[in-house]
């Protein structure tokens, strides 16, 4: 964690999300051209219970709770989540 900015490593891949110091528009918005959200493919649906579960520890907080896991259509399994920074993520389940 840096002013401005997080990364996440796992073995030889990493994720950097940073908010430029020459940002026009503040707070960031998914809603406005940009990064609207990452997606991941997170495992099976016990596997995104369980990060959905810890997110709150880490900063994170569920959107759509009343359609979560179905969010995405009635086939998909998965989370979206949001920081305090605006910035949104999907965990995805691999499992029918």
């Amino acid at each position: 964690d840096w002013p401005g900015g997080r990364s996440w490593r796992l073995d030889s891949t990493y994720i950097v999300i940073e908010q430029s110091p020459d940002m026009l528009v503040k707070p960031h918005n998914r809603k406005r051209p940009g990064l609207n959200h990452l997606a991941f493919h997170a495992g099976d649906h016990d596997r995104v219970d369980a990060l959905t579960a810890a997110a709150a520890d880490h900063g994170w907080a569920l959107m759509f709770a009343n359609k979560h896991p179905h969010a995405g259509d009635p086939q998909t399994y998965a989370a979206y989540l949001s920081n305090t920074d605006g910035y949104q993520v999907e965990l995805t389940a691999n499992n029918p």
